[in-house]
Formats: structure tokens, C-alpha cells, sequence
């Protein structure tokens, strides 16, 4: 039962094509390293390459190292002048654009290998040139010239690589390039040339990499590039080794090598399995590298262009404020039509077909544009909703076996609809359990592990007997009728994927303009201030991954209803490639974005299956023009026009007044159980071996203000983070009594900690409104299914957060500002948007850190009356951490001092002000600097 079998040969072999993959992987890493991108074309540029080696030597009889040496400089022109004319262009784009571009840029590979001319029948009988074709024997293990010529290479390979990278000035610019742009160009770097050496370079190591994998193999003309299975086990040895380290990426390229050959030994008919264990790896791959720190995104999660709302003077007029809704009634009633008119089963077949796939492409709306993971493998969790929904109707047993035990469970036959609503639950859990490991992920690295479950559905579980009913490449599915309507005919399908596209779109719209949708985007914009707002970081991701995989689930399942016939090559990695060119063209800020992409990629060529013209706009070449001019896709250009109509339509109506209010008085807050709003004791933080705090015992009581000073570096934001949550701390931390430290950060906020940070960058691509609203989540939280369903709890929570948060804006004289999104705000009017949301959530402890940084000294004195406003009102305690000495002197009752993570005074701000250990650590003996200004004094 757990016999496995070893073979050396075999062994051997996975070893060679394990290094074939690491090498891959390292001109992956390469890119990754200097520019955040990964690159999906690094595979197809060495074919390429190694194509145009094969036709130099073969085909016109070019010496052997002249054909390396121009193959190789074909592959670093390759990408490089895709770098200077796509990824230049779009690197300030979200990274989801430049992964579909490099997509493209492999597709684009693919083309240029069909338009080499072609070979003869006797060319192609020729080996792939090789410069050595002996065969060795050692320990019974036959070794291949190519093979043994690839080790040669290939160490030779890594070593000059990695001494490179290491040592050289351009490895060195490389590493700063990648630590901090900006200041690399202080030191005289110009990262825009750094970037395109680098994919030269990468292009060139391909090539060669591909030219000596190949060697002596038979076949020298081939007309694909590596499949998706090939370079989802590069991107996994490109995981495992966290993106950074070249031996780990070979170490472990090499491993899952001899796993896969011992695998193909030992189950020769089920070699799927390979793709599940591949799946596991990267899992947990993923998993490990965001435990170690995964590599810094930071700022490119912004996936479209910003919605601006309606002008506040527009809002009045019917037509205005409504206007998405009647464009969008009229394109369905448009829509309805087409049957009407296009009577052949067909073409209406294909029509369904494009509805089904803008709702498949709907779910990287949640996925992508709200949460900011970029996903492919939508097609699979589309692919898994569709054969779930097919075997549950058809009433396949479920088969549960383990370690040779198997035990099958008979299913019931269900009805389509109520097999549709288990298969989309099925895909939203699918879902979530491949996000799992990426939860701490942030952006591109979740693209890798969908990648790898799309493959491994396509060629495991796709083919499971529940799921396939015993078939290797496809189920079937015999329309149902619902009550009288026979689901049969096409021009009935028609109408219910239009009715299934329409319940998408109308749930999807509605679930982003609730709470729902305003804590998944604050999660992907902040985590910190949003766990800060009591949102879960965590249960906001995992709540887009199940929205993300039940639409796809759920459109899955129509498609499984139109195809009748459920072939498993319909859900393949491709299609996932598909979706997200479908949610990518037409714009993933939208929910109407689906719908233009889909009419774009699936029914141009329906609609114009003879033109010439249709190929070339939805083949490679024109989605890289179109995403280069257009990155936010057709629904970019839509709000620019739409903006500049409302724009100057608002300019020929007045602005309605704005009425300051009085503060909304904060729910019922009872008398503090104690007089200590916060006590640490031996609270510590570290990163890594770095201390950064180092047992700080700390007391505010309740109603003061304490000041918190020392140095950059100090350890004071670690230390507030720390009393937050935000950072893993040791020791113990009591709010108002209450030990809050084995609580999540959201947890502790929930017990009237509010926190202000240093930057106020707050969540960017949300309204100050909308920003407040999350705040308010403290006190008016947003119930899942009274909100998604709109309940008339949900609907009137929804109202009271509303007015509450109209009421904060117009007390703190933020009416102008309601409808602006909080990027475009200046640091001073950010820092009141900032005290707005702690007076939203009822805060009795303010964190603030550094509340005058950034803005200047009359701004900064005209906050010190509005933070004791803020702290009357409240009836809170503060622990100000301030660089502003004559501010924080003058407003504390008592003052802390930290120096290289310890408390070295504390006390009144007199007797800190005159410690030996404060004046030589910190404030010096110039006493100017003390007392400098008058700002802060009380009002």
C-alpha cells in the first residue's frame, strides 16, 4: 500500500529538468528584484531564442557559437526593447496591468516563432545543435551530451550570475534600485536604465539557459512556447526562494525535479498528481515567504482609476443622480432584444456565452479591484463551480479515500438551480482555501498560487470521479426545466445568462457601496488603520476571496448549463488568462468593466468571424496598445468623459450651501471601570534580532495627556504599535483595566483604543466619507447578509452611518472635502479627517503619533485646539508622540523619553526637559530649541 519506487535514472532526470526550471526561475527573480514585476514571458524569449538558434545552424549552416552568440543577443533585444516600449510606459500602473502586459509579451514571443520561416521536413529531423554529443555512464547512470553540457552551463551560469549581481556596480545598482528609487537617483543611479539592463540581461540568460536545455534533444523546431504547467513549477522555485535568493531557487528547482519524476515513475496514469503537490508547494511556498517578510509592494494596489462621485450641486437632478442606472436599464433592454432579431442557435449560443464570461470576469472585480489580489486561476474556481453543479444533478457518489481506505458517499440527484447554488458554494470555498497562504500576501504573489490551481484543477481535480462521473475530458449536463420554462432551447438560455449576468453586476454594485465593500477596500489601501477602524484585516480578505470564487463558481455553473457538454479543456489555464484580459481590457473599476471586455476579447470575433482586422485587436499586440494607451481600460475613457461633462454641467449651477453642525454626540459610553486608561509592563518588540523596543513599562491615566519623545529610531511608534497590536510585541497591555494582549489589533481597537499615525495616509482611494463611514464600523458595524441582501436592517444602518458621518464633516468644516477622495487631500486637512474618525469611533485612549508632522506651523497650532476639543468631547486620554518640543511641553501633563528602545526619564515636562540623560540624548543644550515657539498653548 505505501510502496514508492526509487529509480537513480529517474532521479537523474527530474534533476536535469529541476535545473531547467531553477535557471528559468532565476532570470525571474532577477526581474523581480529590481522592478516588483513578474514575468511571464521570461520562458517564451529562451524558445524564442532558442529558435532563432536553430535556423542559424540548421537551416543556413551558421557556426555553433555564432548561432549561441546571436540567439542570445536576440533574446536580451527581446526584452529589451519591451521594457523601453511597454513596461517603461506603464511601470506607474497598477502591477496587474504589467502582469497581463508580460502575458502578452510572452504571446507576442509565440507569434514571432510562427513567423520564422518554416522548416523542412528534413531540418526538422536534425537534433538541436549541441557542442558536445558524447554519452558518459557513471553509477549506472546513462548521461546525454545535453545533458551533461546543461550542468556545465548551467553552474557556470549561476556562479557568474551570482557574482554579478553581488559584486559588480551594476549588481549594486540593481539592490538599490530595488531598496528605494528615489534615493538610488540621489546617488547618480537612473533606475530607468538600470531596469532595461536588467531585462536585457534577463532576456539574454534565458536564452541561453534555453539554448543548452535543448541541446541534442530531438525536435530542433518547435512552434509553442513553454506551457503554463512549465512555468508554474518556475514561478514556485521563484516563490520558494522568496524572490531573492538564487541557490535556494536552484536547490529547490532541482527537488521538485526528482519529486515530479518519481512521481510520473511510480503513477504513471494519474500524473496530475504532480500539479496537487505542486499546488501544496506553493501554498505553503507563499505561506513561509510572507512569514520571513515578503518582498515590499507598497503602493501598487490601486487597480483602477478613481470613480469620482456626482458633483454635490448635480444631485438634485433626477436624471444626473441616476444616470448609471438608466444607461444601464437601457443596455439591457437592448440586450433583451437580441434574440429576437439573431434567430440562429448558434450565434445565440455564442451571445450567452459572452454575458457568462463578463460574469466569470465580474469576480476580479471583487478580487482585484476591491482587494487588490491578483488572481488567475477564475477560471478554474468557474471550472470547479461548473462540474460541481454538473455532478450533483447527474448524482455522482462522492468518493472519500485515504492511505488505500476508500469510502464512498451516495449523492442525491438535485435540481439545476439548487446544484448551481452548491457549486458556487463550493468555488467561494475552494477559494478561500487557496488564498489561505496568502493572506499575509499582499498583491502579485497570489497570482502564482492561482496559477498553480488552475493547472493542477485542469489536470487533477478536474478529473476526480465525483467531478468528471468516470470521464478523463468531460461530463455532461442535460438542461433542466424551471417550473414550466424549458431551459432547452438556446434563445431561453439567452435570457437566463442574462438574467445571471444582470443579478451579478446589480449584487456586486450594491455589496461596494456598503460597509462590505468599504472594509475591503480600506483592508487592501491600509491594513493598519483599518484594523485601527476594528475592521478584521484578515476576515476582509478572506470574505473577497469567497466573493471572488462564488462569482466565478456561479457563473461556472451557467456555463456548464449552455455547454451541455462540460469539457475540462472549457475551464483551462487559458481561460483563466482570458478572464483577466476580459476584466483588464474592459476596467476593473467598475462592475460594468466585464461586460465592455468581454464584448471586446469573446464577441468581437463572434460578432466578425470572417474580418482579418479582429484577429490583430484582440490577438497580443493589441492588447499591449491598448493597455499602453489606456491602462485603466474602456472604462477609463468612459469617466473621463463622463467627468468632464458633469465637470462643466456643474459649473452652470450654484453649490449648495454648507451647514456646520454641531458634533454628534458619540454613543452612551458609560464611566471608565478605571482611572489608568493604558499600563504596559516589560512591553517589548523586536524585528528579526534588532530590538526595538526593550521592556517599557508605561501609564497613562485617565484623562491626561502624555507626551512620548525621543529620537528617530527611539522605538516610539514600535512601542504604540506594539500597545495596538500592529506589531508583535511581548508583555502585558491593559486598556482601562482590561489586559488586551493576546488580542488582534482590531480586537484591541474594539476597546476604545483610537489611533492617529505618523503618515495620515488613512485609504486613498476612498472619499472622506466614505472614510469616516469606516470609522463609524466601531460603533454602527455592517452585518454581512442584512447589507448584501439589502434588509431593512441593513438599509437603515446603512442611513444612520451615513448621517453620522455627515455630521462629523460639517462639525469639523470638512463639507467641501466630503466627496474628494483622501489622496487628494493635503496633510493638514488629512490630519482632521484623521480626528474626525476617532471622534466617529467613540475613542477613550488616542494614540496619536506625530499628529504635526508634515504640515505647517500655523496648521500645526491651529490642531492643538481642535485635539482638546476632540478630547472634551471624548472624555479620552492621549499619548502624544511629537517632535514639536514647545507643542508637547506646553500641552502634557507628564512626558516620557525613550532612547534606543528604554524609557530614560519621565515626569513633568519641566523635570524632563532638564534630565542630564534627555538634553544629551535628545534635546541638546541649546535651549532655543526649546523654546522657539509659543504654539500649543491652551485654549
Amino acid at each position: 500500500m505505501f510502496a514508492f519506487e526509487v529509480g537513480r535514472q529517474f532521479v537523474f532526470i527530474g534533476a536535469v529538468n529541476g535545473l531547467s526550471y531553477a535557471l528559468l526561475a532565476l532570470g525571474v527573480i532577477l526581474i523581480y528584484r529590481s522592478s516588483r514585476i513578474i514575468n511571464f514571458a521570461v520562458g517564451a524569449t529562451g524558445v524564442l531564442a532558442s529558435q532563432v538558434m536553430a535556423h542559424l545552424v540548421i537551416r543556413y549552416g551558421a557556426p555553433y557559437w555564432l548561432g549561441v552568440v546571436l540567439a542570445v543577443l536576440g533574446g536580451a533585444v527581446f526584452l529589451g526593447v519591451a521594457e523601453l516600449t511597454v513596461v517603461r510606459r506603464l511601470f506607474t500602473a497598477p502591477r496587474v496591468i504589467l502582469l497581463v502586459a508580460t502575458i502578452g509579451l510572452a504571446q507576442l514571443a509565440q507569434a514571432l516563432i510562427f513567423a520564422l520561416p518554416e522548416a523542412s521536413a528534413e531540418d526538422k529531423r536534425h537534433r538541436f545543435p549541441t557542442p558536445w554529443n558524447r554519452e558518459l555512464e557513471w553509477f549506472g547512470i546513462r548521461i546525454e551530451g545535453g545533458e551533461f553540457v546543461l550542468f556545465v552551463a548551467s553552474t557556470a551560469a549561476v556562479v557568474a550570475l551570482s557574482i554579478w549581481v553581488r559584486w559588480s556596480a551594476w549588481g549594486r545598482a540593481i539592490r538599490a534600485t530595488a531598496a528605494d528609487p528615489d534615493r538610488a537617483r540621489l546617488a547618480g543611479i537612473h533606475p530607468g536604465r538600470v531596469s532595461t539592463v536588467v531585462w536585457a540581461l534577463t532576456g539574454a540568460f534565458a536564452g541561453l539557459v534555453t539554448v543548452f536545455q535543448e541541446a541534442d534533444s530531438i525536435g530542433s523546431f518547435v512552434a509553442t512556447s513553454p506551457g503554463h504547467a512549465t512555468m508554474t513549477r518556475v514561478l514556485v522555485v521563484a516563490v520558494c526562494a522568496s524572490f531573492v535568493s538564487f541557490s535556494v531557487a536552484v536547490a529547490t528547482g532541482i527537488v521538485l525535479g526528482i519529486i515530479e519524476a518519481l512521481i510520473r515513475l511510480n503513477y504513471p496514469l494519474d500524473l496530475g498528481r504532480f500539479e496537487a503537490v505542486l499546488l501544496l508547494v506553493a501554498i505553503v511556498g507563499i505561506f513561509a515567504t510572507t512569514r520571513r517578510g515578503a518582498p515590499d509592494e507598497a503602493g501598487a494596489f490601486s487597480f483602477s482609476p478613481r470613480i469620482r462621485p456626482i458633483p454635490a450641486q448635480l444631485r438634485s437632478i433626477w436624471w444626473v443622480r441616476h444616470h448609471s442606472r438608466i444607461l444601464a436599464a437601457i443596455g439591457v433592454a437592448m440586450v433583451a432584444v437580441v434574440p429576437v432579431f439573431v434567430t440562429t442557435a448558434s450565434r445565440t449560443f455564442r451571445y450567452s456565452e459572452i454575458l457568462l464570461m463578463a460574469l466569470a470576469a465580474l469576480s476580479l472585480v471583487v478580487l482585484v479591484g476591491w482587494s487588490g489580489q491578483i488572481s488567475l486561476g477564475q477560471g478554474a474556481f468557474a471550472g470547479l463551480g461548473a462540474l460541481t453543479t454538473t455532478a450533483l444533478v447527474r448524482g455522482n457518489d462522492l468518493g472519500l479515500g485515504v492511505a488505500g481506505l476508500d469510502v464512498v458517499v451516495p449523492m442525491p440527484e438535485l435540481h439545476f438551480l439548487w446544484a448551481a447554488v452548491w457549486g458556487t458554494a463550493v468555488a467561494a470555498g475552494a477559494s478561500v482555501v487557496v488564498g489561505i497562504g496568502a493572506l499575509r500576501a499582499r498583491g502579485l504573489l497570489l497570482a502564482v498560487v492561482t496559477l498553480a490551481f488552475a493547472v493542477a484543477a485542469e489536470k487533477f481535480f478536474f478529473t476526480r470521479p465525483f467531478l468528471s462521473g468516470g470521464s478523463q475530458t468531460s461530463a455532461l449536463l442535460e438542461r433542466a426545466h424551471i417550473g414550466p420554462i424549458d431551459l432547452a432551447p438556446q434563445r431561453t438560455y439567452f435570457y437566463l445568462a442574462l438574467f445571471g449576468l444582470v443579478l451579478g453586476v446589480v449584487f456586486t454594485a450594491h455589496l461596494r457601496r456598503t460597509g462590505i465593500g468599504r472594509r475591503i477596500v480600506a483592508t487592501r489601501e491600509n491594513p493598519s488603520a483599518a484594523a485601527a477602524a476594528t475592521v478584521w484585516p484578515t476576515g476582509s480578505k478572506v470574505l473577497a476571496f469567497a466573493l471572488g470564487g462564488g462569482l466565478a463558481g456561479f457563473a461556472g455553473a451557467l456555463l456548464a448549463g449552455l455547454y451541455s457538454t462540460v469539457l475540462f479543456s472549457f475551464f483551462s489555464v487559458d481561460t483563466s488568462f482570458k478572464v483577466v484580459a476580459i476584466a483588464v481590457i474592459g476596467g476593473i473599476g467598475s462592475v460594468i468593466g466585464p461586460v465592455l471586455g468581454s464584448l471586446w476579447v469573446i464577441g468581437l470575433p463572434a460578432f466578425w468571424p470572417d474580418s482579418a482586422l479582429i484577429p490583430v485587436l484582440t490577438s497580443s499586440l493589441g492588447i499591449l496598445v491598448l493597455l499602453m494607451y489606456a491602462p485603466g481600460g474602456f472604462v477609463q475613457l468612459w469617466y473621463l468623459a463622463r467627468d468632464s461633462f458633469l465637470s462643466w454641467f456643474a459649473q452652470r449651477h450654484p453649490a449648495p450651501s454648507v451647514r456646520v453642525r454641531d458634533i454628534p454626540a458619540p454613543a452612551s459610553i458609560p464611566s471608565p471601570p478605571s482611572n489608568v486608561a493604558l499600563a504596559t509592563s516589560e512591553l517589548s518588540v523586536r524585528y528579526g534580532p534588532r530590538v526595538a523596543v526593550d521592556r517599557v513599562s508605561l501609564e497613562v491615566g485617565h484623562g491626561e495627556i502624555v507626551g512620548l519623545i525621543g529620537t528617530n529610531g527611539a522605538g516610539k511608534t514600535s512601542f504604540m504599535n506594539g500597545v495596538g497590536g500592529l506589531t508583535p510585541a511581548n508583555g502585558r497591555v491593559e486598556i482601562y483595566g482590561t489586559d488586551v494582549s493576546r488580542l488582534a489589533a482590531h480586537r484591541r481597537h474594539r476597546h476604545h483604543l483610537g489611533r492617529a499615525f505618523q503618515a495620515a495616509t488613512l485609504f486613498p482611494d476612498l472619499t472622506v466619507r466614505e472614510t469616516v463611514q469606516v470609522a463609524l464600523e466601531r460603533r454602527l458595524p455592517t452585518r454581512f447578509w442584512p447589507a448584501a441582501l439589502a434588509l431593512p436592517p441593513g438599509v437603515r444602518r446603512e442611513r444612520r452611518q451615513v448621517s453620522a458621518a455627515d455630521d462629523l464633516i460639517g462639525f469639523f468644516g470638512l463639507g467641501d472635502y466630503a466627496d474628494k477622495f483622501v489622496a487628494e487631500l493635503s496633510t493638514g486637512t488629512r490630519r482632521i479627517v484623521e480626528l474626525a474618525c476617532l471622534v466617529a469611533g467613540g475613542s477613550r485612549l488616542l494614540c496619536l503619533d506625530e499628529p504635526t508632522a508634515g504640515v505647517a506651523q500655523r496648521e500645526a497650532e491651529a490642531l492643538v485646539p481642535l485635539l482638546h476639543g476632540v478630547r472634551r468631547e471624548l472624555d479620552a486620554s492621549v499619548l502624544l508622540i511629537e517632535h514639536d518640543m514647545p507643542l508637547v511641553m506646553s500641552i502634557s501633563d507628564r512626558i516620557y523619553c525613550m532612547d534606543a528602545g528604554e524609557v530614560i526619564a519621565q515626569g513633568t515636562p519641566a523635570a524632563v526637559r532638564d534630565d542630564p540623560r534627555v538634553v544629551a540624548s535628545y534635546l541638546g543644550t541649546d535651549t532655543r530649541a526649546i523654546s522657539r515657539s509659543d504654539a500649543g498653548g491652551e485654549t
